[in-house]
């Protein structure tokens, strides 16, 4: 049971590192672009897997939102919420160590 709660938190960073990676992405063909250029935006697309009691986050590929360019401010939002779901996740993460652990200790009581 704790180990669910690992792979789904360890699932949601992973799903939370590559929604950075897009953002890493979209800023950097932006720049390259240049000024006058235009690149459209990429969205990270995310899926369930399993059902209610296995359920897990994983990223499922990107979209390009039509008929937008990529704007800085809109990215480092998306930056800061992602980072924001990846420590969630990680501390979701550290929790479901600390039962293990503890569910080991009373195991060699």
């Amino acid at each position: 049971m704790n180990l669910d709660l690992l792979d789904a938190a360890a699932a949601g960073m992973d799903a939370q590192r590559a929604a950075l990676d897009v953002a890493a992405r979209n800023v950097a063909a932006a720049e390259a672009a240049g000024p006058r250029g235009t690149y459209a935006r990429e969205i990270p697309e995310f899926r369930v897997i399993g059902d209610d009691a296995g359920a897990r986050v994983a990223f499922a590929g990107t979209h390009t939102e039509g008929g937008s360019n990529v704007n800085l401010i809109t990215e480092m939002i998306a930056v800061m919420n992602a980072s924001r779901a990846y420590e969630s996740n990680a501390a979701l993460f550290d929790v479901g160590k600390t039962l293990a652990e503890k569910t080991i200790d009373l195991g060699r009581l």
